[in-house]
């Protein structure tokens, strides 16, 4: 059994055995003990671990070094992190760089690990970066968005779940149903979550839970949406959540670009500083509804300029730093 331990600004991670895998506080991989490598905390920070020696079934502690040894991490810096077929077998992947990923044993944020196997990018298929428990969402959390469909800025965040059998990857089509005559694009910010967030007390702890950031296409049968009032089987449609290409770690989400594009012509363009309620308002707000567990994903919400998707479209969601998440659009069959 493992025992952690909270020591601010610190901390301490403590394990009966050397050979156990130590746990991080906060998010990012979880290390196997034995190759003294790091655990990040946050989406901020990379931290080396010190080992100290202890005896065979003895309790020890692993401190994280402080000052010179503790390094911020900016987005400059960030990793980055897939989901890839390669031979006909999904991975977690990390990459190297654009042509290059080092597969995972896991899910990092599920205690999966590095392997030394190097594959080309070119010959895998790209899936979704994540499988999530349960998909969030947040709706008008851009005051121009919530005034182009003619709402009110809500008081606090508004909730509602898309269901994970909606997840498709990049350059998986997003298929209009035939009960839709208008479907919608919706351009957004998605956090990864690496580590249980429960009933979170500030936003600073709420964020120290966030594994990376990824693009996400909130699709909307905007008719629907309209009829039902509840928003689950307008958002809910088999592929009406795009995500990827990428996870990337150590982004600071405030102010980043964000763009759509429809087959070339750009759609919505705003600033992530224009939400109503920051990232981690939402996690924190979120938390103290329902457990966020690792992998879970929540969506920021939309900017204006949304706008209605045909069959032989082709939509780009853009987020500066992270890359671009790209769908073709087809008709139901």
């Amino acid at each position: 059994m493992t025992r952690v331990t909270r020591i601010a600004p610190l901390a301490c991670v403590a394990a009966r055995d050397m050979r156990d895998a130590f746990v991080g506080i906060g998010a990012g991989p979880v290390y196997n003990a034995s190759r003294f490598r790091y655990v990040r905390w946050g989406d901020r920070r990379s931290v080396d671990v010190v080992a100290a020696e202890a005896q065979r079934s003895a309790w020890c502690a692993c401190f994280v070094r402080a000052a010179l040894e503790v390094r911020a991490v900016t987005g400059a810096s960030g990793e980055r992190f897939v989901r890839l077929v390669h031979q006909d077998r999904a991975y977690h992947a990390r990459l190297v760089d654009e042509a290059t990923a080092r597969l995972w044993t896991g899910a990092p944020w599920a205690g999966g690990d590095e392997t030394d196997r190097l594959v080309p990018v070119e010959r895998c298929k790209l899936l979704a970066p994540v499988v999530p428990g349960k998909i969030v969402g947040i709706g008008r959390n851009y005051r121009a968005h919530a005034a182009e469909l003619g709402n009110e800025v809500p008081s606090e965040p508004l909730i509602f779940l898309k269901p994970p059998s909606a997840l498709i990857g990049p350059d998986e089509p997003i298929v209009l149903p035939a009960s839709s005559e208008r479907v919608e694009h919706e351009g957004e910010l998605a956090v990864v979550i690496g580590h249980r967030l429960r009933h979170a007390t500030d936003v600073a702890g709420a964020l120290a839970c966030v594994f990376g950031w990824t693009a996400a296409n909130d699709v909307t049968a905007r008719d629907l949406q309209r009829r039902d009032v509840q928003f689950t089987r307008a958002k809910g449609f088999d592929t009406f959540c795009p995500l990827g290409p990428a996870i990337v770690t150590a982004l600071d989400p405030d102010d980043l670009g964000l763009e759509v594009r429809v087959n070339g012509a750009r759609r919505q363009h705003a600033r992530t500083s224009a939400m109503v309620f920051d990232v981690g308002t939402l996690l924190a707000f979120v938390s103290r509804v329902m457990t966020l567990e690792p992998g879970d994903v929540l969506l920021t919400g939309t900017p204006e300029g949304t706008g209605p998707l045909r069959a032989g479209d082709v939509v780009e969601v853009e987020i500066e730093r992270i890359g671009t998440l790209r769908n073709p659009v087809v008709a139901s069959s």
